[in-house]
């Protein structure tokens, strides 16, 4: 994929490369006391004599195996006895309250099956997997799951639903080139079906949006108030204004530093902005500030280890 903008993150899955092979594979490496579990749901790196887990979930046209390339993290995680499961639940934006026992459901699974610690949880992710890793990790704070993440954090991701809408409508306005429009015309259209045009209510926005700046509204991440967060966003306007002619406001970063402010002003008291500078670079090389490299991995380990 050659963007992952505000629009591309959701319009880009409409051509879901998900693996549909059932087969599970399993390989264990005696050299290093590392095994390996992957299917088309997840790819689990176990190390011997954990301390935790790390949790990982891609963005929106992703599955595990694309995070693994963008944010191999497995070496450092490993030398500081930390497995790393990667996650292929995608497509999701926003998770309801079925998709959220669901997922839980999936997780226990996982973490039973395959003996994986209970403490020391870190859930993250990349661009609508930061969303994912925000709502769910709230659930199971809140349904006081086995699972109860220790930190949580999100790599440029679309936090304001209702931000997104409103900024599709001014990109279709804009008409600055043909792709943008007809991605946010899918938006849009996607939205509307969804959870219905803002201009009728934002209700639903309110309901499933991780934030909502214009009311202040961060019930589904309420539960997070004692847990570590950190927030990543890279907020290169230059590059934003050349490649899509979006303004700061019109960012993800402009969103993602609004709910940090919102917040810490309603009494979080670890939460952390990590705003980078000329760190967003895909696996192949190309400069995109919306990419899994703005996350430094060793600093991240760091905090794991905090």
């Amino acid at each position: 994929m050659t963007r992952f903008s505000i629009l591309t993150v959701l319009i880009i899955l409409m051509f879901s490369c998900k693996n549909t092979s059932k087969e599970t594979l399993s390989e264990l490496h005696t050299s290093n006391k590392t095994e390996i579990i992957k299917n088309e749901d997840f790819e689990l790196i176990k190390v011997a004599n954990q301390k935790g887990i790390l949790v990982l979930f891609p963005g929106y046209g992703h599955v595990s195996e694309d995070s693994k390339t963008e944010f191999n993290i497995i070496d450092l995680a490993k030398n500081n006895g930390f497995s790393v499961l990667y996650m292929s639940f995608n497509q999701h934006v926003f998770l309801r309250d079925d998709e959220k026992a669901s997922l839980t459901k999936e997780m226990l699974a996982i973490f039973e099956t395959n003996k994986l610690p209970f403490e020391n949880i870190y859930i993250g992710g990349f661009s609508s997997g930061g969303n994912v890793s925000l709502l769910l990790s709230d659930y199971l704070i809140k349904t006081k799951s086995k699972i109860q993440p220790k930190g949580v954090f999100i790599g440029d991701s679309p936090v304001d639903l209702l931000k997104i809408y409103q900024n599709c409508e001014k990109n279709i306005v804009k008409n600055f080139n043909e792709q943008t429009v007809e991605e946010s015309k899918w938006i849009v259209g996607d939205f509307d079906a969804k959870l219905g045009s803002p201009k009728k209510g934002i209700e639903k926005y309110e309901q499933f949006s991780p934030y909502i700046q214009q009311t202040g509204n961060i019930e589904n991440v309420s539960a997070l108030k004692n847990t570590k967060v950190r927030l990543y966003t890279e907020p290169d306007v230059a590059w934003w204004k050349k490649d899509s002619d979006q303004s700061y406001e019109e960012m993800n970063a402009y969103s993602i530093e609004k709910l940090s402010q919102e917040l810490k002003k309603q009494g979080f008291s670890n939460v952390e902005l990590i705003q980078t500078k000329n760190k967003g670079y895909r696996a192949n090389g190309d400069r995109h500030p919306h990419s899994w490299s703005i996350i430094d991995k060793e600093n991240l380990i760091q905090w794991m280890l905090q």
